[in-house]
């Protein structure tokens, strides 16, 4: 019987876009046995969701970091996390107020709609739900149809 569920141990990083390749090369290490084609939605996930925190919070202040969660659901959905150190002010969303001309000429804030298009779903929560004090915004992609976890795969995995 294939395991239904594992937890991998948080990573954290400091809040820098320079960042990015660490945690791509972390989740691709991470996940390894895994089949390729979740293990690359799940990094051009992680790059949009780490460089928001990064941008948009106050994770991409001096000192500032984002938190790193993974984990496998009902054997075959990978839900990846980054948890950021709040201040944005708001919550994250994707813009809906574009005409497709300023669609085709913006510069940003494409990442979420990514996400969404990439993932079987995504959203948010807030750490604390009456300040502002950090965001966790998730991302779910599924194993391709036929697949399972690697064998061997444990509850709990340790990065260390």
């Amino acid at each position: 019987m294939s395991l239904r569920r594992a937890f991998w141990e948080h990573r954290t990083y400091p809040g820098d876009l320079a960042q990015l390749r660490q945690v791509r090369q972390d989740l691709a290490t991470d996940l390894a046995g895994f089949p390729d084609e979740a293990v690359e939605t799940l990094a051009l996930c992680a790059s949009e969701l780490f460089a928001n925190a990064c941008k948009y919070t106050a994770s991409g202040q001096e000192d500032g970091q984002v938190l790193r969660t993974l984990c496998l659901r009902r054997g075959r959905l990978l839900r990846l996390g980054f948890t950021d150190d709040g201040g944005s002010g708001s919550a994250p969303q994707i813009p809906t107020e574009r005409s497709d001309d300023e669609w085709n000429w913006a510069e940003g804030q494409r990442g979420l709609l990514l996400v969404q298009e990439l993932s079987t779903a995504w959203g948010y929560s807030r750490t604390c739900p009456w300040a502002d004090l950090g965001t966790s915004t998730w991302a779910l992609v599924p194993l391709p149809e036929g697949t399972a976890p690697p064998p061997g795969l444990r509850p709990y995995i340790f990065t260390r």
